[in-house]
């Protein structure tokens, strides 16, 4: 195969790469350290109720952000499957609708330092559905439609038990997860690939993933939407004086591990692959989520510079070993883009805190707890039958030529 691999020109952009993140630290820039220094801390709790409805409303325009991600961009990511279109959007409508409301009746009913029924409490159900979409993507294919809806609830539940350990129970003090690197990616990634561990040797034989030039192109689009609207799902939770630099360093984040997805996918490849643009771009978005508000912009970009090219190789090199070590189909590479980048960004947060012990101590409970519960999962959807045609909508719709 002809390459377009030119490796010293590859290294250059690879430099230039880094040398803007650089240009972004405080410490080379003054402009940036003058911005960081007029950041004046807000007391949320002092607000009166005038300010706070105004919040609340710019709050609410997040929140429709986020859906527009759950269902827009998870939902066309997905579709790069040829043949699957019809089930793959579908799934992704039943999992925020399912996930939403049985998170919020859960959590109303448990003790919590905010308000469900507020806008605090919508953002915080829409992060439970999109760590279920994340989980969806590892078993997608393979499910029929009922054991979707049966996965969103149990999911759900396994979601507020480990948001419970890292962030209640008093395990994990100090524990630094602003934008959910951790808590909702890596957990989703992880316990999608325990449910494919528990389900994935009933496929043996049957065909795999197929794609073509129009499923990767809504995938691309997918992928769109979600990097235009990651800012958002970073800085619904960030206090009000840190919104502005929680969105530039997500944007720049995902800057870095877009312009390391297209070195890297080259210099591994020879040539441009487009699973690689469609995902590893994304990474920055995923692993900048743990500190999106206390880093800097500089050590924001560095981050998705690494996540990038952790995810890029992740696609290139280490899919097939991951793989083959659950004995399954990872269908939309969740463990690329969303584990591995998860932990990443987890463990970028000890520059912020100090505190390594408590950083790996929840990454390796959130991959241990999503691992085994996700496992338990795939064994009690296994009691709900077998998908027919792996990959295809026939097993659930009505199809034009029927």
């Amino acid at each position: 195969m002809k390459t377009n691999r030119n490796v010293g020109l590859l290294i250059v952009f690879l430099i230039i790469t880094v040398l803007m993140a650089v240009a972004f630290f405080p410490s080379v820039n003054h402009s940036v350290a003058e911005g960081l220094g007029s950041i004046v801390p807000i007391d949320t709790d002092s607000l009166d109720n005038t300010t706070r409805t105004i919040f609340d409303s710019v709050n609410y325009a997040r929140s429709i952000h986020i859906l527009a991600m759950l269902l827009l961009g998870f939902g066309f990511l997905m579709v790069f499957l040829r043949g699957h279109e019809f089930t793959s959007l579908t799934a992704t409508f039943l999992a925020v609708s399912i996930s939403i409301p049985v998170y919020m009746i859960v959590e109303s009913f448990l003790p919590n330092e905010f308000e469900v029924m507020s806008i605090n409490g919508l953002l915080f159900a829409e992060f439970a559905g999109a760590s279920l979409l994340i989980c969806m993507g590892a078993v997608l294919g393979r499910l029929k439609m009922d054991q979707y809806f049966i996965l969103g609830i149990l999911f759900t539940l396994a979601y507020i038990f480990n948001e419970w350990l890292l962030l209640e129970s008093g395990l994990f003090k100090g524990f630094l997860d602003t934008g959910g690197s951790v808590a909702i990616h890596a957990f989703g990634a992880y316990f999608g690939l325990g449910v494919v561990m528990a389900t994935d040797k009933k496929f043996a034989g049957k065909p795999g993933p197929k794609a073509d030039k129009i499923s990767n192109e809504f995938c691309l689009l997918g992928s769109m939407v979600l990097w235009l609207f990651w800012p958002s799902f970073t800085s619904s939770v960030a206090s009000p004086d840190r919104t502005y630099l929680t969105a530039l360093n997500t944007i720049l984040a995902l800057c870095g591990s877009t312009l390391a997805t297209y070195i890297f996918t080259k210099l591994i490849r020879g040539k441009i692959e487009i699973e690689d643009i469609a995902n590893a771009a994304l990474a920055g978005g995923v692993a900048i989520g743990s500190t999106c508000s206390t880093a800097n912009p500089g050590f924001s970009m560095v981050i998705g510079i690494c996540a990038g090219i952790l995810s890029t190789v992740g696609f290139s090199i280490i899919a097939p070993k991951v793989c083959a070590l659950i004995k399954g189909t990872d269908t939309c590479g969740v463990h690329n883009l969303h584990g591995m980048p998860g932990l990443l960004g987890g463990l970028f947060a000890i520059a912020i805190n100090g505190q390594p012990g408590t950083q790996i101590g929840a990454c390796v409970c959130t991959v241990v707890v999503g691992l085994v519960l996700g496992r338990i999962c795939g064994v009690i959807l296994g009691l709900f039958g077998t998908k027919e045609d792996t990959y295809q909508d026939e097993d659930d719709f009505l199809l034009e030529e029927e």
